[in-house]
């Protein structure tokens, strides 16, 4: 497998951890936690850094690119799905985040919001790393030369350079790991989740 392309799956998993973690979260506030908002900032601080802002970066910027250059639309075609799916998926993140940046207890109403929309996003990213890995991944490697895929490994690693210089990519790298200790993705949910999304 091309180094580019396995950087991104690389980031699949940890995404699929966290999403893991949160389908956890969201069960134990159906069965009665109650929600607190610095936890749910650090979802959508996760969410909207490194599942959006790095690797979802890395897509439209750099690989989505590649491909538009070599006569993938932006407008119609699995390019264009995958950024809708993007578009989709920040506006359920933004009302975790929302819901994270108040005060005091959550209202129920805030609760129901919180466990609508992660119910709506865990599958919808579930499914969407499922095509990019199977279907738009596979495109671009056999779209695309041995050059254009170092020259795109070359930009990723300058990409995460970036991130690291500030501290933001580790910082988000702890974050993943400590949301996965506080709500351990169940593994019996996730794969019974891979294989519905696979029957799909």
């Amino acid at each position: 497998m091309q180094k580019a392309i396995e950087v991104l799956m690389n980031e699949h998993r940890l995404i699929e951890q966290v999403l893991g973690s949160l389908e956890t979260f969201t069960a134990e506030v159906e069965g009665g936690l109650a929600p607190v908002r610095p936890l749910l900032a650090d979802y959508g601080a996760f969410l909207r850094d490194f599942a959006d802002a790095c690797h979802h970066g890395k897509e439209e910027d750099i690989l989505f690119q590649r491909m538009v250059e070599r006569g993938f639309s932006r407008e119609s075609g699995p390019v264009a799905v995958m950024l809708h799916e993007h578009r989709v998926g920040r506006g359920h993140v933004a009302v975790l985040r929302e819901a994270g940046g108040g005060t005091g207890p959550l209202a129920p109403v805030e609760t129901r919001l919180v466990l609508e929309h992660a119910g709506a996003f865990i599958p919808l990213l579930r499914t969407h790393i499922l095509k990019e890995d199977r279907i738009l991944y596979p495109m671009a490697m056999r779209l695309l030369t041995g050059p254009e895929m170092d020259t795109m490994e070359t930009e990723f690693e300058a990409f995460e350079a970036r991130m690291r210089a500030d501290g933001s990519y580790d910082r988000l790298q702890g974050l993943a790991d400590r949301l996965t200790a506080a709500f351990r993705p169940d593994p019996a949910r996730m794969a019974a989740a891979a294989q519905m999304v696979g029957c799909g």
